[in-house]
């Protein structure tokens, strides 16, 4: 039976966000009460140009887990995750959960992402150039703000080619760039 407020919107959360190359990312999906009997469905978020993503079901998880947490080993780029679940009999899905993202401060070399000018100087600018570089004819540059709200470079700036320019008054979050194929490391404005 549907709960009365509807289908429930599960809340992923990752442990830790920021990583380094190699680490270990615990993800958990938390489904409102009552929360016995779920399987839970692992997720990472694509990238799609003429969206925002699709969502390919991690390797082995086609059956679900019993655990509401799942430890993905060896991060290495920046990545985002989903989650859902499901039970009973005819079976019931939850919404997907919102995107949370693993951040990584490494480098990769298919992808990187650079600010100009020099972060020390952001405050006396009144302008910034976000600059993505690597072996992709197509970029984005993604933000996360403190509240966790998603958005592209077009939403609070202008990409041209590879580069986003914007201003010092657009909100401080984290910000990284994606093709298709490949995540740059983030970093923090």
């Amino acid at each position: 039976m549907l709960p009365s407020a509807g289908v429930p919107h599960p809340v992923l959360t990752v442990s830790p966000s920021w990583t380094s190359p190699g680490d270990s990312v615990t993800l958990t999906c938390s489904v409102g009460p009552p929360s016995a009997g779920w399987r839970f469905f692992w997720y990472k978020a694509v990238p799609d140009m003429s969206d925002y993503y699709t969502y390919e079901l991690l390797a082995g998880g086609t059956t679900g887990t019993e655990q509401d947490s799942y430890i993905l080993h060896g991060q290495t780029h920046t990545a985002g995750y989903v989650c859902r679940a499901r039970r009973g009999d005819p079976v019931f899905y939850t919404l997907y959960s919102d995107v949370k993202f693993v951040w990584s401060g490494g480098v990769n070399p298919a992808a990187s992402f650079t600010v100009s000018p020099h972060r020390l100087q952001h405050f006396s600018i009144e302008s910034l150039s976000l600059i993505c570089e690597g072996n992709s004819a197509e970029w984005r540059v993604m933000k996360v703000d403190e509240d966790g709200d998603v958005s592209t470079c077009s939403d609070w700036g202008e990409m041209t080619g590879s580069t986003c320019n914007t201003n010092t008054t657009a909100s401080s979050g984290v910000y990284w760039c994606e093709s298709e194929t490949q995540s740059s490391n983030a970093a923090n404005i």
